[in-house]
């Protein structure tokens, strides 16, 4: 039996901590928590909808229990068609956290691959993420390549 189980909306808390430790790893970030109470309702009722274009694969901790241990988040996403994807849907991978405790187990490893399987099954012709150095190698192990992008944001 697998590890990995896709998420589940009572593990909404626990999403919002371990993204908490993803940002908290990104140097630059905004380490504060009081978001998580508005984001809250969100992630539970994005959680609870097993057909939407968000998933989350998640591994329990070992050595506490009701908290987790890892967690890798996506969405599916539509963009019009072209050659080589007719059907325009784009798997984008936006949280990947093992908790510090839990490091170097094969976590993220599982639950990535849980993921990847999700898109699949639903069609997506590609997966895009953006990778920090650390988790590189394993992205490029999974057959992530680095690509030249030019890519530009505006917040609103």
């Amino acid at each position: 039996m697998s590890l990995v189980r896709r998420a589940e909306p009572e593990d909404a808390a626990e999403v919002l901590r371990l993204r908490q430790v993803m940002i908290d790893s990104v140097h630059g970030t905004d380490p504060s928590t009081d978001w998580h109470a508005q984001s809250l309702p969100t992630v539970h009722s994005r959680l609870a909808d097993p057909d939407g274009g968000f998933a989350a694969f998640v591994v329990d901790h070992p050595e506490r229990p009701g908290a987790l241990a890892a967690l890798v988040a996506g969405t599916l996403e539509y963009r019009i068609g072209r050659a080589d994807n007719p059907h325009g849907r784009v798997g984008y991978v936006f949280s990947v956290a093992t908790d510090p405790d839990a490091r170097r187990r094969g976590y993220a490893r599982a639950c990535m691959e849980a993921l990847l399987d999700w898109f699949r099954e639903r069609g997506a012709a590609q997966v895009d993420l953006t990778a920090s150095a650390e988790a590189e190698p394993l992205y490029a192990e999974l057959g992530f390549v680095r690509k030249p992008d030019p890519s530009m944001r505006l917040r609103l």
